[in-house]
């Protein structure tokens, strides 16, 4: 019964979708490259001739807070999500003509809707999309990215980061918290937007 519970969770957080040919790829607001990597190889493998990194930085830091993971990698100075996001693309291959700019948003629906605005004033049609994200944070992008783009298919790949996956999430206090936290969030962060919506 247990094990039951914890698969539920699991497939409800960990979304994956495999990517088809689409007009954009997404990626949201971090400090961990993985995303954006992934990003990379979808747009070299064909799959959307644009990509669009999301993200000022964190509303609760008020600044961004340098690189995650492989900073020796990406050693750079960067001032926002975005500017580390879009260096990480360049350096693995994806041309800066291909790369969209959103560099205001502060939070996950930050994300969206400022994604949203921008693929609006630019004229892009986003029938079909692809979310890179954090493979614990799938089930909320997916859900963000869906009310701002409601006529959109999506695909999602996600990255693992910290060592969390969907097949040991739960074996560490640390895997724990942040799935538990995720599903918290896709309650209480949609109370709110789905209020708003019906009013």
């Amino acid at each position: 019964m247990y094990e039951k519970f914890l698969n539920q969770i699991t497939d409800f957080i960990f979304v994956e979708i495999p990517a088809e040919p689409s007009d954009v790829i997404f990626v949201p607001g971090n400090g961990y490259p993985q995303m954006a990597e992934e990003a990379a190889r979808l747009w070299k493998a064909g799959m959307a001739p644009y990509v669009l990194p999301s993200g000022r930085y964190s509303i609760q830091s008020g600044k961004f807070t340098g690189v995650s993971e492989k900073k020796e990698q990406y050693n750079g100075n960067y001032d926002t999500e975005w500017m580390f996001l879009r260096e990480v693309l360049i350096r693995n291959g994806v041309k800066e003509a291909c790369i969209l700019k959103e560099d205001r948003a502060s939070y996950t629906y930050e994300n969206a809707i400022y994604s949203r605005r921008l693929t609006d004033e630019v004229g892009l049609e986003v029938k079909k999309g692809i979310l890179c994200c954090k493979s614990y944070h799938a089930r909320r992008c997916l859900l963000y990215y869906q009310l701002l783009f409601p006529q959109t298919e999506f695909y999602v790949v996600p990255s693992e980061t910290e060592g969390i996956s969907r097949h040991n999430w739960y074996r560490t206090q640390e895997g724990v918290e942040k799935v538990l936290g995720e599903l918290e969030r896709c309650g209480s962060q949609f109370h709110q937007i789905v209020k708003d919506l019906e009013d």
